[in-house]
């Protein structure tokens, strides 16, 4: 699996969010950014993105990922 195949799972699983995936072999950095991620605490956050990727996690295709995720408004104010 590539960074390229991860950032396809995620746009089909939640398609009005933006990704940023770097990685490669079974271990990924994720940043996701999206409305979607409104008003939600961090460990929900979280589990929408691994929500996506469950059944390659399941299957050992992807082994370890770290995710950041940002409001639209978060990820701006970062400049």
């Amino acid at each position: 699996m590539d960074a390229a195949t991860v950032k396809v799972l995620l746009q089909t699983h939640l398609p009005d969010c933006e990704f940023h995936v770097q990685g490669e072999g079974a271990n990924y950095d994720i940043t996701a950014i999206g409305a979607a991620f409104e008003g939600l605490r961090p460990v929900k956050k979280q589990q929408l993105v691994y929500g996506a990727l469950s059944t390659e996690i399941a299957e050992g295709s992807i082994h370890a990922v770290n995710i950041h995720t940002f409001t639209p408004d978060e990820w701006q104010a970062r400049g």
